[in-house]
């Protein structure tokens, strides 16, 4: 099936169902979740297995998938490929959710995300991932309606205040790591497509920049493709571990946030290892990593600047000068929903709406997150890592990373704690 007509970009897409999903909870829609949380054989298979349950499940499923399904519609993606294969992802979801529903998955405080993330990777290391399934994975799609709808319990007062802590943090982490990350590069003599795109992956918001990068110097999707694989195999171990490493190192849950929001290459995987380090440091987490995202519009239009007066010329010699259309291009719109979910729940809705409502919405949020994280798990294969020539990009990424880690783990301590 051909594309259809795009209608909205995915960014504002994700705008129109994340925030019509609040609405639909404001006039009195039920987002009533599944009960998933068991302890007993026969609490598994009498409870959460039983008919009314499963029915709950069902209904869930038939509102995800129409929603997914407008999103395909609203940016032109082929609706076939969403309708054949979202099944059989919300399946493996509800898996996921069911594991962690239970009482030993719970004692080890294993979020729904990790385990969604680990069901993904063992399907697509150990078998073959169809491409019907394949064509259906939207991971940014997912991860950004689960970011609006995080927005509601995020006080806008709280992003004032952390969001200007933040931005201090990205500007000084962004310029610091890019420029390390670059010359990291230069040394281990890899090209400077795949420089340009591994130092804004490792420095800014790891896929996002790599994507954005990658348009604006006009670069290999197959080096696009690889540096994407090595953000996301990169994100697994950092956003499981680290929050534990916080824990044990004593820091306070204002610090982890910004450290894991500072450092962990992707949105999704901040939201989940923010989740593992507790609500407020998800909240920071969040709040820092969007300051970095921000950046990325003007990261773009730097990086296109650069790219034309040093690679890229005309036929006849003269560079074609980006424009400042670059910085909006770049610029996350999905960011403009989370902000405006948040201004709703701060200055808007009355006390009584939020508290009856909240809930709903952050079970539904929760799992657009963890539908994510069984797309990532699906798209990533490990052997991926060892792909490309001289493995000199995964050793500059590594370097890099590992200067990222300890840096912004001095700025945040120094700005929050």
């Amino acid at each position: 099936m051909e594309k259809g007509k795009t209608i909205l970009s995915e960014d504002w897409a994700v705008n129109v169902i994340g925030l019509g999903i609040i609405f639909l909870a404001v006039f009195g829609f039920s987002f009533s979740s599944p009960d998933i949380k068991w302890e007993t054989w026969a609490d598994l298979t009498q409870n959460i297995l039983s008919v009314s349950n499963l029915s709950k499940f069902l209904l869930q499923f038939i509102f995800v998938y129409v929603a997914a399904i407008i999103g395909f519609a609203l940016t032109g993606k082929p609706i076939k490929h969403i309708a054949i294969g979202f099944p059989a992802v919300y399946l493996l979801t509800a898996l996921a959710l069911i594991i962690t529903g239970s009482s030993a998955v719970s004692y080890l405080k294993l979020e729904v995300v990790i385990i969604s993330l680990l069901i993904g990777l063992l399907i697509s290391n150990f078998f073959k991932v169809p491409g019907w399934l394949q064509k259906s994975l939207s991971t940014e799609f997912f991860v950004k309606i689960g970011l609006v709808l995080l927005g509601t319990g995020i006080i806008f007062g709280d992003i004032l205040k952390a969001g200007g802590l933040g931005l201090a943090q990205a500007l000084i982490v962004v310029v610091s790591v890019w420029y390390f990350a670059y010359w990291v590069c230069k040394k281990l003599k890899v090209d400077n497509e795949m420089t340009m795109m591994l130092a804004s992956a490792v420095s800014i918001c790891g896929v996002s920049a790599a994507i954005a990068t990658a348009g604006a110097i006009k670069g290999d999707p197959k080096k696009l493709s690889y540096t994407i694989s090595l953000v996301l195999i990169i994100a697994i171990p950092m956003m499981i571990g680290m929050p534990y490493l916080a824990e044990y190192m004593g820091l306070s849950d204002e610090v982890t946030g910004a450290w894991l929001g500072g450092t962990i290459d992707t949105s999704g995987a901040v939201v989940a290892s923010g989740t593992l380090a507790g609500e407020t440091a998800l909240k920071i987490s969040t709040i820092v990593k969007f300051s970095q995202n921000v950046l990325l519009g003007i990261a773009a239009f730097a990086i296109s600047v650069y790219w034309t007066y040093t690679n890229q010329a005309k036929e006849d010699g003269i560079p074609e000068k980006p424009t400042l259309g670059v910085i909006w291009e770049r610029f996350p719109k999905f960011v403009l929903g989370f902000m405006i979910a948040s201004l709703l729940f701060s200055f808007v809705f009355s006390a009584e709406t939020i508290t009856e409502i909240k809930g709903g919405l952050k079970e539904l949020r929760d799992f657009w997150f963890a539908l994510a994280f069984i797309s990532i798990g699906l798209e990533t294969k490990f052997s991926d890592l060892f792909s490309y020539e001289n493995r000199k990009p995964l050793q500059a990424f590594l370097i890099a990373q590992t200067f990222n880690v300890i840096l912004t783990l001095g700025v945040s301590y120094v700005l929050f704690g």
